[in-house]
């Protein structure tokens, strides 16, 4: 009898310090998903991971905010990522032509309006037409090489025959929003931002939007990385960022749906 009641005495030990290391069993793993966002993106997508997270509580999100660019080549050299978010379409192309895509994953995500800023409490009135004539010392702009919003920009110059002339005064930013940044610390007289940017700052005033003809069409692309361990729960964010409830969190922020 001694000896059930010591070997009774080890199995109740035992079931009670496997409860204590597991709570819960059955309970699944939590699935972390690294997302590399156009810096453009960033409040939005915060606001979207409050949401998702709150309805998929098993699921982490991590985002990795830089510009598409840099992003681009992060990828390239074997960075962890789950879903990529560019602001144009040209980081995108390079990815899915070297095969890094999951296939069928690509989607047009958003669009966008390209306007130029001021500090809130210059007194120049400037346009995107007489930004070359206009008594400016610097104008900051987003490096076309690796920044969208600064492909974009140049872009609207060049259809304007300004950009060799403005050449002299830009200062070049490693991102949309460094872009901002100088706008509002008043280092620059102006800058070129996405509407969505200028939205999201007390500082700054928008002055002009570039026409919708001077520039590419800005498109945010998304897609899921070929390499991802996540695919399925990849392949679940993007649908809900494509969703009714997904758009409205962007349409808060100023960002459209693309036309089919």
């Amino acid at each position: 009898m001694k000896r059930k009641h010591f070997l009774a005495l080890t199995l109740a030990s035992f079931v009670t310090a496997c409860t204590l290391s597991n709570p819960n069993p059955k309970a699944p793993s939590k699935v972390t998903l690294t997302i590399s966002v156009a810096a453009s993106l960033q409040d939005v997508m915060k606001a979207v991971k409050n949401i998702y997270q709150l309805e998929n509580p098993n699921l982490e999100i991590i985002y990795n905010f830089g510009s598409s660019g840099s992003l681009q080549q992060q990828i390239e050299q074997g960075a962890p990522t789950d879903v990529f978010i560019s602001a144009a379409p040209k980081q995108m192309n390079v990815l899915e032509k070297r095969g890094l895509l999951l296939t069928q994953t690509r989607q047009d995500l958003l669009t966008n309006n390209l306007v130029l800023i001021t500090p809130k409490d210059s007194t120049t009135s400037v346009t995107f037409e007489t930004l070359s004539t206009a008594d400016l010392e610097k104008i900051a702009l987003g490096d076309p090489d690796s920044v969208p919003a600064g492909q974009y920009g140049k872009e609207v110059f060049n259809s304007l025959k300004a950009y060799d002339k403005l050449t002299p005064k830009l200062v070049y930013g490693k991102s949309v929003r460094q872009v901002l940044f100088y706008v509002e610390t008043g280092n620059v007289d102006a800058g070129i931002v996405y509407a969505t940017d200028a939205t999201i700052s007390s500082k700054v005033k928008v002055t002009d939007t570039a026409p919708e003809d001077s520039h590419s069409p800005i498109i945010y692309p998304i897609a899921v990385i070929k390499e991802s361990k996540k695919t399925e729960e990849s392949q679940k964010f993007i649908d809900f960022l494509l969703s009714e409830k997904g758009q409205s969190v962007f349409a808060d922020y100023g960002f459209t749906k693309p036309e089919n």
